[in-house]
């Protein structure tokens, strides 16, 4: 599949195909410019592409797509330098880009949209300390490049682990593929599932017949899985694209 790479000054054409990562996407960049991947920003209509996830994990992203290339210099600032560390499951690990100021709770953001994790069954730990601050930065627990932070997960009864459903109050942006980019507020329990959502919208003829994908905070949702697993809150947006995702 051939995209296109625009910056403020140039274009570069590239072949890529779906399976690869956000990283080597920007590892090809490095070699063809000479930008170094710390320094590269990569975003489709104000997306930001995260380098844990693969063009798969962005419908937006086909065949002939314009992919903003932001250059990011911050050679007087040290302590704003991006970092890689890695984060670790008990079963897998993943290895993360992060800024050194990022905090605690950003962090768990980014887990959650990596791997699917829901944020509040999130308990970090580095060099046995655990992380019980989310507004703290990594640099006040001592991580820094190729740190290693453990992720345990909260095991808890069924009864403390799904609380009684709530209501929740958030916007569905429709994409301008669908003749007409719309704001719909929706509020609907948080053990909704991203299925009922659709059947919703399709019975209140908020949306015509067809195929959809939702995505939050940058991560394709689930058919079969709540909001409330999903980690979406008050005030959130979803976002809705014409499409099916099919993995091989």
């Amino acid at each position: 599949m051939r995209i296109q790479i625009l910056t403020d000054t140039y274009v570069l054409t590239m072949e890529v195909n779906m399976q690869e990562t956000i990283i080597e996407i920007k590892r090809k960049i490095e070699n063809f410019l000479g930008v170094p991947m710390s320094s590269q920003t990569l975003s489709v209509c104000d997306w930001e592409l995260l380098d844990g996830l693969d063009l798969e994990d962005y419908p937006i992203v086909t065949e002939g797509t314009n992919i903003d290339l932001t250059i990011n210099h911050f050679p007087f600032l040290e302590n704003h330098r991006q970092i890689q560390i890695t984060v670790k499951f008990s079963s897998r690990k993943h290895n993360i880009e992060v800024d050194k100021t990022e905090t605690v709770g950003s962090l768990k953001e980014k887990i959650h949209i990596l791997d699917g994790t829901p944020i509040k069954q999130m308990t970090l730990f580095f060099l046995g300390v655990e992380m019980e601050e989310d507004y703290r930065s990594l640099s006040d627990y001592g991580v820094g490049e190729f740190s290693e932070i453990i992720v345990f997960l909260k095991t808890m009864s069924r009864s403390v682990a799904e609380p009684p459903s709530r209501k929740l109050r958030f916007v569905v942006q429709t994409s301008s593929a669908l003749h007409d980019s719309t704001c719909i507020p929706l509020e609907v329990k948080d053990s909704s599932t991203v299925n009922e959502l659709r059947e919703l919208l399709l019975a209140k003829k908020l949306i015509p017949l067809d195929d959809y994908i939702f995505i939050h905070k940058q991560r394709i949702m689930r058919e079969n899985c709540s909001l409330r697993w999903h980690g979406v809150e008050n005030g959130d947006y979803l976002y809705i694209f014409k499409g099916t995702v099919s993995r091989g």
